[in-house]
């Protein structure tokens, strides 16, 4: 759920009540991250307060304001987007490219000397303010993140999210709460802490076994969790747990306390705590509370890396849900074949049939984003969500793209495919046979085990660079089990820093979605989710595979197979074999015919 769009007036009147309020409290600039106090990628109503004040809707963006000046960095999944969202807005676009200022930067760069810059530091990260702070120090200006200057001008805030929590149960969840606690427990002890402070929410639901459905898409509940040496503590909105559930945590050792007592439990930290945070995923409002005496153990949350390694138990119920999503895409795919021409299709109608194909799935939670479904022009916008006052008509010639994903109680899916109307043009199966190749180069790839993630980003460029071709966002994100469909620490991207904790390790399951975009034109990616897999142990070292998760044809009539290697060939031909065996026992009619026509052989 998002705030709901503003006119330009609107955002306006809101943006001279902010800096009336600035003025008041002797504030320069004022910083808007989008971000919670979890910080979470996809926000609960909340704390959308990024697009309450400016009107951009994209769930990515950082807005400063100052006396004179309002601008929304953004990167370049959002330009195309945010220029329309922010037309006379008064709002400046300033785009996020390699080797410019972001707004932290810019910020440090502009501040006058004795200017006060504001944030909420119950939403800003603890090392991100740590950064800022000490870049405005050396201007001679400072920070301030005691005030929360949006609750002051935004009198209809929504209220906290009140769903209910639920429990992730066997044979889906294949490890319990207790192993997992006591597993983290021994990594406590070895890292010489005392007590851990988890403030993210996947991690959270991870641990413990819980999901929720506080945040759209994504299976997760509002919290925060302290784990000790004897006790682990939830906090949490008491009524959306009901009573059974209570008592089954309070077995399991798991004390529950109301989400408003945190700030007062890290304060009572005795101050000979060591305690375990991450200072890139806690803000720095909630560690104000505690204690100047307590010493930090400050490294990756230990369950960060623990729940990107998924089991080989995990894996078979991963494989089962992609089998499932698959099965629903063939439905979906049939329908739309055979409506195409007889039946007035849009984009809405589309998200509207691939979403009910989906539900009928055994183990459908969810979608797990919001469907893109964008033809032709709209396909060049890589978030583009269509919406009752915006979207097209599928109908004459093209490239409709669709991104789309599923919750199921046994694993997330996520996958793009692009589909020909009438007749795609020869430049548009040059794209989609230039990215596929992207696609494969990188599927193929073997690499050392323990590689930094982001270094593989080029296997997948290659062959579009090969071309002066290139596209803004990163190659793939890892991905949760029945959980957030981003999700840490990997991502392939040569803009990411190659950090040690972006390491590749067996049980990951990462993206691949390389893309080709022509503003005004089309736009083309195509998307599989990948298993990190052992490849064998050699004189040089351990070393890792992919196995493609994703069960779905790619439709060769987007493509031109001259330009495809015979080693490309074979391995789309053994593909479409391996998706025609996996998902022909789940259809039958019209979506098993159409499968077994997408999935010929073409070499």
């Amino acid at each position: 759920m998002s705030i709901q769009s503003l006119n330009q007036e609107s955002v306006v009147q809101r943006l001279a009540l902010t800096r009336a309020v600035m003025e008041q409290n002797g504030i320069y600039a004022l910083l808007v991250p989008s971000a919670d106090p979890h910080l979470s990628e996809y926000l609960p109503v909340y704390w959308q307060g990024r697009q309450w004040l400016s009107g951009f809707q994209g769930s990515v963006g950082t807005l400063i304001v100052t006396p004179t000046f309002a601008g929304l960095w953004a990167d370049s999944r959002y330009w195309e987007q945010a220029s329309k969202e922010l037309a006379d807005s008064t709002i400046e676009l300033v785009k996020l490219q390699p080797g410019q200022p972001g707004p932290l930067e810019w910020l440090a760069e502009q501040a006058p000397a004795g200017a006060t810059v504001s944030v909420d530091g119950a939403v800003f990260a603890l090392a991100s303010a740590r950064t800022l702070e000490g870049q405005l120090n050396d201007r001679g200006a400072k920070l301030r993140t005691d005030i929360d200057v949006l609750n002051l001008v935004w009198t209809d805030r929504p209220e906290l999210p009140n769903q209910s929590i639920y429990e992730h149960l066997p044979p889906q969840a294949t490890v319990s709460r207790v192993d997992k606690l006591n597993l983290l427990r021994e990594t406590l002890h070895a890292r010489n802490a005392d007590a851990h402070f988890i403030a993210t929410l996947d991690d959270i639901a991870w641990l413990f076994n819980l999901r929720g459905s506080d945040v759209s898409f994504n299976p997760v509940f509002v919290s925060f969790a302290l784990i000790e040496s004897e006790r682990a503590t939830l906090f949490l909105d008491l009524n959306k747990v009901d009573v059974e559930l209570q008592g089954r945590l309070q077995r399991d050792g798991v004390t529950l306390r109301d989400y408003a007592e945190i700030n007062a439990a890290l304060a009572a930290l005795p101050v000979t705590t060591r305690l375990l945070i991450d200072p890139a995923r806690v803000t720095c409002g909630l560690l104000s509370n505690v204690n100047s005496e307590v010493a930090f153990v400050e490294g990756l949350n230990p369950t960060t890396i623990a729940k990107s390694q998924k089991s080989l138990d995990d894996a078979f119920h991963i494989r089962q849900a992609m089998e499932q999503d698959g099965a629903a895409l063939c439905e979906f795919f049939a329908w739309f074949e055979k409506a195409l021409g007889h039946e007035r299709i849009t984009e809405l109608t589309i998200d509207e049939r691939l979403s009910a194909a989906r539900a009928r799935r055994p183990g459908f939670v969810s979608l797990s984003f919001n469907t893109i479904a964008a033809f032709n022009a709209n396909g060049a916008m890589p978030h583009y969500h269509a919406t009752e006052q915006e979207h097209a008509v599928i109908e004459g010639d093209g490239l409709l793209l669709i991104d789309s994903g599923g919750q199921y109680l046994g694993g997330t899916t996520d996958i793009t495919r692009m589909i020909p109307v009438g007749t795609p043009s020869r430049e548009q199966k040059h794209d989609c046979t230039r990215v596929l190749k992207g696609v494969i180069a990188l599927s193929k790839a073997q690499f050392p085990k323990g590689i930094l993630s982001p270094l593989l980003d080029s296997i997948a460029r290659a062959p579009i660079w090969a071309d002066n071709v290139d596209y803004g966002h990163g190659t793939g994100h890892g991905v949760g089990y029945f959980l957030n469909v981003h999700e840490g620490p990997q991502v392939i991207a040569y803009q990411a820093k190659a950090a040690p904790q972006t390491a590749m390790l067996p049980g990951m399951i990462t993206s691949i979605e390389p893309g080709t975009y022509r503003p005004g034109r089309w736009g083309v990616r195509i998307e599989n989710l990948v298993l990190n897999r052992e490849a064998g142990v050699s004189e040089f070292g351990a070393f890792l595979k992919f196995e493609t998760l994703t069960l779905c044809p790619i439709d060769t009539r987007c493509l031109e197979p001259s330009l495809l290697t015979h080693e490309e060939l074979e391995w789309l031909d053994a593909y479409h074999a391996q998706v025609r065996d996996r998902l022909s026992p789940l259809l039958k009619g019209a979506a098993l015919e159409w499968l077994e026509t997408r999935t010929e052989a073409i070499s």
